[in-house]
């Protein structure tokens, strides 16, 4: 058996130095009585010198002992880095704000693109970082709330009084605008945001400090998914949505399982001439009773889970092997999840030799957010796709804050113009010269310009004279099924018989 730590409670850590001194003083007298060194005195003499010593012993060790045991409190309850007050004083101080009449509010902050600054700069640069986010709320907060930070790139606030709410709120939108320039950091300025959620407890709903925490962090989820350098109050909706997206998260992986998800493909044709040029994979669920769920539901549910890794291979692989026997260039969506993901080029890769589809004819469909997210590990990933042959689309072009630098640094072979801006150039001259701004952008970097949406014969006009290069649009193709697909492309592929020679005549030349 191995021996037990040997545990001392406060009176313990004081009382056990002087005991050992005690003896220690004791065994000493003995000695120096016996060896004739220290002169009999009289016991009375010798009690009070000894009452005196153990006295000026008991005063010094535990003055001493209490100044570190409190030392050691406040270290249990202090964030090392910040010095802030950590996660264990937040719910203390919780506690004891909600004994009165006050309302109590709490709000979690947390630092959007932190992450990166990790990947690019590195933790010593990270930490500082953190430092400088924590004076800064030191600095907005002032006195009148208390500062937290609870771990990694998540800090919080709590505030108790009339109005605490609103006067809390306030606070967190200043520092949400001060974040919005950046934090010099030795010889860098480094642009970080932050996401806020907020939650409150009254008298008449008194909540623990565990539940407030749970609710602002919600709120904050809720900050981020709406766009991020925001603030948000807990609602009610928020925890059935949360349940709503649990439920949707099971029934995807039961989908899975089942085999409920299939393709659909959307043709894309040359802006001259209408052929067939490429087809887009469109992943679609359709459950066993026979309800059509749309991406807009399933998909956000599945990046969120991590399952979107399983349905994007899934999707992925099915699709080289419809596509293998077109012949033509086929486009696949990949989400934010898929791109940080390290084992996906590696899959991708797998997939091409497995299914023998040509490198060349294939092309990865990413959105602007896919990248902004987290642009080091985006471009790496990019990087070792491409090597394969691969070509990289940016999908949905205008409807982000692309700049020239963003498309140089990614180096993208082709630009989708999304359908609103399609729409729009249709509508008014303004948007008519960005979509020309557009295309020409795009030609001097040497991109192939795509335009999606497209839906009457105008619209194909516009785009057309505008120098798109391929069109994608109900006014041409829906999306539709792999065996739809064949009977169009053999029908493309079928020979052009001469005008004065029908199908009839060709069986009988054949024939003979």
């Amino acid at each position: 058996m191995s021996a037990r730590p040997l545990r001392l409670t406060i009176a313990g850590l004081v009382l056990a130095p002087l005991l050992v001194l005690s003896l220690v003083f004791g065994i000493m007298l003995i000695i120096g009585i016996a060896t004739g060194q220290i002169t009999v005195v009289s016991p009375a003499q010798l009690t009070i010198s000894a009452i005196l010593i153990y006295a000026a012993t008991l005063l010094v060790l535990g003055w001493t002992g209490s100044s570190n045991v409190r030392e050691l409190e406040a270290l249990g309850t202090l964030d090392a880095l910040t010095r802030l007050p950590n996660r264990s004083a937040l719910h203390v101080d919780i506690e004891r704000s909600s004994q009165g009449r006050d309302e109590v509010a709490i709000a979690l902050i947390d630092l959007d693109s932190f992450k990166q600054v990790n990947d690019h700069y590195g933790h010593v640069v990270g930490d500082q970082l953190i430092q400088q986010c924590a004076n800064l709320l030191r600095e907005v907060c002032g006195v009148e709330a208390r500062c937290y930070r609870l771990g990694g790139d998540e800090f919080a606030a709590v505030m108790a009084g009339q109005a605490a709410g609103t006067i809390l709120e306030g606070m967190c939108r200043t520092l949400i605008d001060r974040l919005r320039e950046p934090l010099d950091v030795g010889e860098r300025s480094i642009s970080v945001g932050a996401s806020i959620g907020l939650a409150r407890s009254t008298a008449e709903v008194r909540l623990c400090s565990s539940e407030m925490l749970r609710r602002a962090d919600v709120a904050m989820y809720m900050s981020k998914r709406g766009g991020k350098m925001r603030c948000t109050w807990f609602s009610e909706s928020f925890d059935r949505r949360r349940e709503r997206m649990r439920a949707i998260e099971d029934e995807i992986r039961e989908g899975i399982a089942a085999g409920e998800f299939g393709l659909a493909y959307q043709p894309l044709v040359n802006a001259v001439g209408g052929r067939i040029v490429a087809v887009e994979a469109l992943l679609r669920w359709q459950r066993r009773d026979g309800k059509m769920i749309g991406p807009n539901v399933f998909i956000p549910v599945a990046e969120d889970s991590g399952l979107i890794n399983t349905l994007g291979l899934l999707a992925l692989r099915r699709a080289v092997e419809d596509a293998g026997r077109w012949g033509i260039t086929l486009s696949v969506n990949i989400s934010a999840a898929q791109l940080r993901n390290p084992e996906f080029p590696i899959q991708l890769g797998e997939v091409l030799e497995e299914t023998g589809f040509p490198a060349e004819l294939l092309e990865l469909e990413v959105t602007e957010t896919c990248l902004v997210l987290d642009p080091v590990v985006a471009e790496r990933a990019l990087d070792v796709i491409r090597s394969f042959g691969v070509r990289i689309v940016l999908d949905d072009f205008g409807t982000g804050y692309a700049s020239i630098g963003f498309l140089r640094r990614f180096r993208f072979e082709k630009l989708k113009l999304d359908r609103s801006l399609v729409m729009l150039a249709g509508e008014d001259d303004g948007s008519r010269a960005m979509m020309l701004s557009s295309i020409a952008m795009a030609r001097a970097l040497n991109m192939s310009v795509t335009a999606e949406g497209v839906e009457t014969s105008e619209q194909a006009d516009m785009v057309r004279a505008a120098g798109c290069d391929q069109i994608q649009g109900w006014l041409y193709y829906k999306a539709m099924g792999a065996q739809e697909v064949d009977r169009l492309i053999a029908a493309q592929n079928a020979p052009v018989l001469p005008a004065n020679v029908t199908p009839l005549m060709q069986g009988k030349n054949a024939g003979t």
